[in-house]
């Protein structure tokens, strides 16, 4: 199964939080339930911001920035891992 893509308007949050799990704290942040919710197989972004009256641009964006932070520390920690084995 390939990697879902972020802009998918159809992916879900639990498909979300799956494969990105650093989107988590962004829910967290806002004060949103969907973290465990059992709608979450079924509930998409949009669905989410109309829920919350969160503006689903600036959302996706805090999504995004999350997931590049993710990634930079994934990037980051096999050196890290080398920097302390010497």
């Amino acid at each position: 199964m390939s990697r879902p893509n972020m802009s998918d308007p159809d992916l879900t949050l639990d498909r979300l939080m799956r494969e990105w799990p650093g989107t988590i704290p962004v829910f967290i942040r806002h004060r949103m339930m969907c973290v465990g919710c059992l709608i979450t197989p079924f509930h998409t972004i949009t669905d989410a911001c109309r829920e919350y009256g969160l503006d689903e641009d600036d959302f996706r964006s805090e999504l995004d920035r999350s997931v590049a932070s993710a990634s930079m520390n994934d990037d980051r920690e096999p050196r890290e891992r080398a920097d302390r084995r010497q």
